[in-house]
């Protein structure tokens, strides 16, 4: 493995990575969020595993937790390992482990062993993925440990019958005090912070070890029988006996202060949590002791036999029934008391003093301070529904659904009065939907449908649509420094000097047209920032310096119903929806440009009774010591963001097996896998044991994916038909509070080639793809030479018999005609006037005799024994003398050309020779001619005035020079260009393929090979 914090499914990390882990784990302990010790018991989220739900059964004697994350179960019928949502047997892990395993105690050390405390003698330890019995494997006898606990260093003490009290350090077990056997029996043992080791026995009390042996405790306990022990802090050790609960304050041991509920109880389980809170495990049930002294018992447990506090903070209880989970949350539910379970449904305000006042749906008003709740039965309150409250120091103000308003007096949170008001002390109605009370002691209050009213003085002023007002039903009240702002269904309504003499209420009124998302205002809330947050039937929007801002990036969430808003002091935004219970970041909603959004989105694993909103004036609000609360269908909760923020234990990552093919892959090192491995399997967990079912996951196989997956929820990746190569496979997980740690589980392996996957294959198949390749290209090559020597022989056959044709019998009767003529010419006078006339024709049949003797020359092939060079060499002595200067080049080793080619090149280059001396006014001339392995290459060149561009493109009309080149060219499958500017000469390129051009193409791989060697050559020297 490749990661320090990977284990094996059946195998424990290496001792050195377990130390690494071990600090990690201790770090995070350290700031973890611990249960909130100002909830009640019953306040607390709990899951309990039985045997109804995979629990494999017995009564729970001790639990820990390893560093690597996982927690350990030892029970009467075994020991189990527990990740959260599966119960895993040891056995499977080892099978050497007894199956009469009957677990009394798990204990850590600070090496990251677990340690099995048996009824058998064996002490076991669990390291390296293997059981030991510890003794054992170092060939001492121990008939038995009957205690053993982790010391303040992380040490682990032991009690044992012959070895006697033990400190297990740095791999070595270190001898505090032998065995005595006039010494009680020491079943319970534990270290206070000032190094002093405390035992309590079975018979006679309690004692400590100094360096002259063991020295009892002074003062009284409520029985000899300790079964825990606990440091207290400050140099005090709590003390649990079979009779109850006693201390050791520093100089004597004393039941004194202890409460009443603790005394003649059995006490079986101790444990001191990080926020000094004792937890007391009785047959009687669950009890904690709070850093007062006050003492308050699970009415939800039964018998407790074993206490744990997990790196999370959150509780573990065992019983002999199973175990139960005690966690933190980011919400507190609250109970009235009553019949009426759920105490939500209606508006709730909290006083400065911390006492929430609540209004249920059903009716009555109730008041709630650290857990006592008190009906309110003034005014007849009892019998009514209380539609909005809203309050001073020493007041409270309350809309009804019948009998109008009602003024409450308060002293220490007892209603000391009562006024009501009505319609008729001038209220337009008597059904109050909304209340607000003003900073100057004046209060609104608005009616279902009848407009609202001020009540200033004693008097109302009332105000309805015929004062401007958008409609007589109003939802919502809220105050801001220069304006009062009413919701209403038809928009929002804004009044300014209302009720002063510097003249009448001037009223604004903004709805959709305006940027509202709906003119249907539900809810508002004037924020800190100095803006307007709206709630409308069509999600939230902002009002800011004086008009409707668009929210850009505005979630889905949040364009649902806004039945509550309310703000924290950490510049968080908490919204009910009608279904949702939300937060967000308020400045990331009004960034410019907008920002990403983080929106978290609440359920009952946070503690909630539900997530359905009531549809209340001030079913949303924060108090004054910062919390938010929150009225809901199913209940009353409330959240303190201070908390639900704090950073919470990270999410431990592991790789848990990992299959190939259904075969099992070591985790223990690196694995080669075979070359047939066509479905990878990795199954893999995060250890965040307090809401598993929220934990969420992040992979990737790097040389494969290009980046991490979404988040999912399911703990399995699969991969299949995975190339050969080396991966490495990558797995990140979010923690109970959906907090992403760093730490990712790694698994490293590399998966063998087949036969035709490895490079060598793959380079010989491509060697040989590369040679039958070209000996494709060289076969066809030579069937269209052969095809081309064919039809090029076959065209000069023919060629040679027209030309035998013609100078048998045309050119033949041409001669013989001349001659005759001759004859008769001579036979006629000198001065016959017929003489002149048969001169003429005479000078005419020489003429075309001497054509066709031309056309002839033409027709027939050269003489082989005549190269292309030598051909073109002779072009000038045809020609007058010119004073340009010619010469021929030759390049590379000459060959025999095909006589068809020869002579079409010949006759090529002999029509560019010729345009240059005549036409070109060229003062150099030069044919080039270069013999490559895989072309003919013929260049003639000058440096005359150059052709005209359109002549070049298209030839001179009555001369066919150009056009006889291009399509000599083409017969023979050439490629010809023709190059030229003016002032800059001509340049006339003639090439054809080699296995067209040469008589003999078959040689061509040595003339390659050549030809490479005297370029190589030729660059070198230069």
């Amino acid at each position: 493995m490749r990661s320090s914090s990977t284990c094996p499914d059946r195998r424990f990390c290496l001792a050195s990575r377990l130390a690494i882990a071990l600090a990690l784990s201790c770090v995070l302990t350290a700031t973890a969020r611990a249960l909130d010790p100002g909830r009640s018991l019953s306040q607390y989220p709990r899951t309990t595993w039985n045997m109804l739900n995979g629990f494999p059964g017995g009564q729970v004697n001790g639990v820990a937790q390893t560093p690597d994350g996982y927690l350990w179960i030892g029970t009467d019928r075994g020991l189990f390992r527990f990740d959260g949502l599966t119960f895993v047997d040891a056995r499977q892990l080892d099978s050497s482990i007894s199956s009469s395993l009957h677990v009394l105690d798990l204990q850590t050390d600070n090496e990251g062993s677990l340690w099995v405390r048996q009824e058998r003698p064996e002490l076991l330890r669990y390291r390296n993925g293997q059981f030991e019995d510890y003794f054992a494997t170092r060939d001492e006898k121990e008939s038995g440990v009957i205690a053993m606990n982790r010391a303040q260093n992380g040490d682990l003490l032991i009690s044992a019958l012959i070895h006697g009290k033990l400190r297990f350090r740095s791999g070595q077990l270190h001898q505090l005090l032998r065995a005595a056997p006039s010494t009680s029996l020491a079943i319970s043992i534990a270290e206070t912070p000032d190094g002093r080791v405390w035992i309590g026995t079975r018979d006679e009390g309690l004692y400590w070890l100094d360096e002259h042996g063991i020295v009892p405790a002074p003062g009284t306990l409520p029985d000899k029988k300790v079964n825990a022990i606990v440091p207290a802090g400050n140099g005090r050790l709590w003390i649990g006996t079979d009779n109850g609960l006693a201390l050791w304050n520093g100089s004597k041991t004393t039941t004194d202060g202890i409460p009443a509920d603790l005394e003649k109880v059995q006490i079986l389980a101790l444990l001191r949590d990080r926020d000094d809170n004792l937890w007391i495990g009785t047959p009687r049930g669950l009890f904690r002791l709070d850093p007062g002294g006050v003492a308050s018992r699970d009415p939800l447990t039964a018998s407790v036999t074993a206490i744990f506090e997990d790196r999370e903070g959150s509780l573990w209880v065992g019983s002999p029934q199973g175990i139960q989970l005690l966690r933190d949350s980011a919400f507190v539910a609250y109970s009235l008391g009553t019949s009426d379970p759920s105490p939500g449904g209606g508006p709730i305000y909290v006083a400065p003093d911390g006492r929430a006042w609540i209004a249920p749906s059903t009716g009555g008003l109730y008041s709630m301070l650290r857990g006592k709740v008190t009906r309110i039965t003034a005014a007849g309150l009892d019998r009514d529904v209380v539609y909005s409250i809203d309050g001073g120091p020493n007041d409270l103000w309350l809309g009804r659904q019948r009998d109008g308003l009602t003024h409450l007096s308060l002293e220490n949170g007892s209603v000391t009065g009562a006024r009501t008001y009505t319609h008729l002390d001038g209220l337009p109605q008597s059904r109050i939907y909304a209340v607000r009370r003003n900073s100057d002691g004046s209060v609104w209050a608005a009616t279902l449908n009848g407009g609202f009213s001020l009540l200033r003085y004693g008097r109302f002023t009332t105000f309805t649509t015929a004062n401007g007002f958008p409609s007589n039903s109003v939802t919502a009240i809220e105050n801001t420094a220069d304006a009062t702002w009413f919701g209403t269904p038809q928009g929002l309504a804004r009044l300014t000097h209302a009720g002063s003499a510097s003249g009448a209420p001037q009223w604004r009124t903004f709805t959709g047209a305006d940027g509202l998302p709906s003119s249907d205002i539900i809810s508002l809330l004037a924020g800190s920032s100095g803006v307007l947050w709206i709630g409308t039937s069509s999600g939230l929007a902002v009002l800011r310096s004086g008009r409707i801002q668009p929210i850009a990036n505005l979630p889905a969430g949040l364009r649902d119903p806004i039945f509550g808003i309310a703000e924290d002091q950490h510049g968080s935004l908490w919204i009910a929806t009608s279904t949702r219970l939300l937060s967000v970041d308020t400045a990331a909603l009004l960034a410019a440009p907008p920002s990403p959004l983080h929106l978290r989105e609440y359920s009952s694993a946070d503690g909630l009774p539900g997530t359905e909103t009531v549809r209340r004036d001030r079913s949303v609000i924060a108090d004054a010591r910062g919390r938010i609360w929150f009225s809901l269908n199913q209940g009353l909760a409330s959240i303190d963001p201070a908390r639900a923020f704090a950073a919470s234990a990270p999410a431990l990552t592991h790789i848990e097996s990992i299959t190939a093919d259904s075969n099992p892959v070591p985790l223990d090192s690196s694995a080669r896998l075979p070359a047939s491995t066509q479905r990878l399997i990795f199954d893999y967990a995060g250890l965040s044991l307090g809401v598993p079912g929220r934990i969420r996951y992040r992979y990737r196989l790097d040389s494969f994916d290009r980046d991490w997956s979404k988040p999912v929820s399911h703990r399995q990746a699969v991969y299949t038909n995975l190339a050969p190569g080396n991966y490495r496979f990558r797995v990140l997980s979010s923690n109970s509070d959906g907090q992403w740690g760093q730490q990712e589980a790694t698994y490293s392996f590399h998966i063998a080639p087949a036969l035709w996957q490895t490079w060598w294959f793959q380079l010989s198949l491509v060697a040989a793809l590369g040679i039958l390749t070209i000996l494709i290209f060289r076969w066809r090559m030579l069937q269209i030479a052969e095809r081309l020597k064919l039809r090029f022989e076959e065209r000069l056959a023919e060629r040679t018999r027209i030309a035998q044709e013609l100078h048998d019998t045309l050119l033949q009767g041409f001669l013989s005609a001349s001659m005759q003529l001759h004859v008769a010419a001579e036979q006629l006078p000198p001065d016959s006037p017929a003489r002149a006339s048969l001169d003429r024709v005479l000078k005419l049949m020489q003429h075309v005799n001497q054509e066709g003797r031309n056309t002839l020359r033409g027709l027939r092939s050269e003489s082989s024994s005549l190269t292309l060079e030598q051909a073109l060499s002779r072009v000038p002595n045809d020609l007058s003398p010119n004073p340009a200067a010619f010469r021929v080049i030759v390049q590379g080793h000459s060959r025999s050309l095909h006589p068809v080619i020869r002579d079409e090149a010949s006759r090529i280059g002999r029509e560019a020779i010729v345009n240059a001396f005549l036409h070109a006014r060229a003062t150099a001339i030069e044919a080039e001619i270069e013999y490559t392995p895989g072309h003919l290459h013929l260049l003639v060149r000058d440096d005359g005035i150059g052709i005209d561009p359109e002549v070049l493109r298209s030839g001179r009309e009555g001369h066919w020079g150009l056009i006889g080149m291009r399509e000599r060219a083409s017969h023979i499958e050439a490629t010809l260009k023709v190059f030229s500017r003016a002032e800059a000469g001509t340049e006339v390129e003639l090439t054809v393929p080699g296995h067209v051009a040469y008589q003999n193409p078959g040689s061509s791989l040595r003339l390659r090979l050549s030809h490479l060697w005297n370029r190589l050559r030729q660059r070198t020297a230069h």
